[in-house]
Formats: structure tokens, C-alpha cells, sequence
């Protein structure tokens, strides 16, 4: 059913603080939440906002883009470049960095490079620290602000990457793509979590996890610490935001903003795809060596 039916009698789980109530119920009895049962729609929100409906949306979209992005081409090589996509894929996809967000002003790509990867070991590296990660945020914070932290973690790691080179003109990644800035944002996350609750266990293991990321980043070639670092700060930073708190039940509108940032990603590959078309149709062309 393309359009489901709302929950018209019985009992609903509160998005808030996860008790049952009556779906009638205007406010939650036990943490006292508005509509807790979302309208008679909890049921089906509560499937695609979940943790694990966060894990399956981000885990097929990546695959999903993995394989349009080898439409333009791939090199079959060995170690971290298995499978790589070309320039060309990954650009018409959404790739971020100085040349796409400087030189060609594609400032969305912040966004969409998230959901793209350079490899097929990238890729399977990446979508493991997801599913590994993702639970614990979704403990701490809830699982609709696991998603717009994440989100807004990609954001500031790709930002910190593409404008790096404007302060330091030899650092920052001309083309960049990955979640780890996504990634990194719930190592900060939880690194804020254990500092705030004094839960010192959790934050230690987030802040040993950042740091091997880090290391690693300086020993293997092509990994784009830049974007490792902006992701981690933000995610610490944005949990510093009161209604991220996460002492704090979340609320009914922490559900739109996370199912908006699904939105917006979406908006943001097609608006790439589109932009690409743009540029070979009016003859500006291809950045060097996606051509």
C-alpha cells in the first residue's frame, strides 16, 4: 500500500520516551509528549526512523549509488582503489571538494558526496563502522537525532575539506567522497555523550576509535583526514545544541527534521545528475580528467 492507513485504536509506542500509550492520547503520560502516537502514523514512521531503518536506508543507498557511479567507468586494480569509479561517475553523482564547491559553485554536494565511495573496499569499510556505530547513537541520543547527526556531520566534514585550501593551499581533497565525515560525526557524538553524562566508558571508546581513524588516515594514502576532522567536530559541536541534548527526550519535530534530511540528500544527488547534464548540454564541460 503505497499510502498507509493510520492506527485508529489500541496502543502505540511513544517516539519520545518509547513507552506504550493510547494512540488517542494527546500527551504522553509517562514523559509528556505531544501526540505520542504520531497521528496514528507512529507504527510506520517509527519503522523508517529507527535505528535500524536508518542502517538499511543509508546501507542501500550507498550501494545503490556505488553502482551508478561504475555507469561512468570503474579501474579493476587491487587494495583500497578495488572497483574504483572514475571522475566522471562520481562527479555526475555528487562528489565535493575544492573543484566542484569552489569552481563550479555546486555547494549541494556537501551533502550528496556522503553517499558516495570511491571503491568497493571504501565502500564495505564504511557501511560496517555504520551498522557497528549506529545503535549506540541511537541509544544515547534517539534514533530520529542519529540521523541529523550524521547528516550534519557529512556537511561539515565535506565543508572543512573543500574550503581547507583556501587557508593552506596544499591540504584539503579536490574531489572527496565517503561517510566517514558522517562516521567521525558519531565518534564525536558519543565522545560528547560520555563527557556530558560522565559515562567516561563510552566517550573513551568513541575518542580511541577517532583517534586509529586519524592514524590511519596519515599512514594510507588517499584517506581525507580533513574531512575525518570536520566530521568528528561536528558532531561533537551540534550535540552541544540544546535540543540535541541528549539528557532530553526527542521530540516529534527531531522525527520530520531526521525524515527531511533523507529529503534533502535525495534532492542533493539529483540536483548533481542535473547540474552534470547542464554542463555537457551548455559545453563548460568536466572538470580535467573526468572528461
Amino acid at each position: 500500500m503505497l499510502f498507509p492507513k493510520p492506527q485508529k485504536d489500541g496502543s502505540a509506542v511513544c517516539y519520545a520516551c518509547n513507552k506504550l500509550v493510547s494512540v488517542k492520547s494527546e500527551t504522553c503520560m509517562h514523559c509528556g509528549s505531544r501526540n505520542p502516537g504520531l497521528w496514528g502514523y507512529a507504527r510506520t514512521i517509527r519503522r523508517w526512523a529507527s535505528d535500524s531503518g536508518f542502517i538499511r536506508i543509508v546501507t542501500w543507498g550507498c550501494i545503490g549509488l556505488y553502482l551508478v557511479t561504475l555507469s561512468g567507468g570503474f579501474t579493476i586494480q587491487g587494495g583500497l582503489d578495488l572497483l574504483s569509479p572514475r571522475c566522471r561517475g562520481t562527479f555526475l553523482a555528487g562528489a565535493t571538494g575544492s573543484i566542484p564547491v569552489v569552481l563550479y559553485g555546486r555547494w549541494w554536494t556537501v551533502l550528496s558526496a556522503g553517499w558516495l565511495h570511491g571503491g568497493l573496499i571504501h565502500l564495505g569499510f564504511n557501511l560496517v563502522w555504520i551498522r557497528h556505530m549506529a545503535p549506540s547513537v541511537a541509544k544515547a541520543y534517539g534514533a530520529a537525532r542519529l540521523n541529523i547527526i550524521y547528516t550534519l556531520s557529512i556537511i561539515t566534514g565535506a565543508l572543512l575539506t573543500s574550503l581547507v585550501f583556501i587557508l593552506i593551499p596544499s591540504q584539503g581533497a579536490p574531489l572527496a567522497v565517503g561517510a566517514s565525515g558522517g562516521i567521525f560525526g558519531l565518534f564525536g557524538a558519543l565522545a560528547a555523550y560520555g563527557h556530558r553524562t560522565q559515562d567516561y566508558s563510552i566517550g573513551r571508546s568513541a575518542t580511541i576509535y577517532a583517534l586509529i581513524g586519524f592514524i590511519m588516515g596519515l599512514v594510507i594514502p588517499g584517506i581525507d583526514n580533513w574531512g575525518h576532522l570536520g566530521g568528528f567536530a561536528g558532531g561533537y559541536l551540534i550535540t552541544q545544541i540544546p535540543w540535541l541534548d541528549a539528557r532530553k527526550p526527542q521530540r516529534v519535530h527531531d522525527v520530520f527534521i531526521s525524515i527531511s534530511c533523507f529529503a534533502l540528500a535525495v534532492l542533493s544527488v539529483l540536483t548533481s545528475m542535473l547540474h552534470t547534464l547542464w554542463l555537457w548540454y551548455t559545453g563548460v564541460g568536466l572538470p580535467p580528467g573526468c572528461i
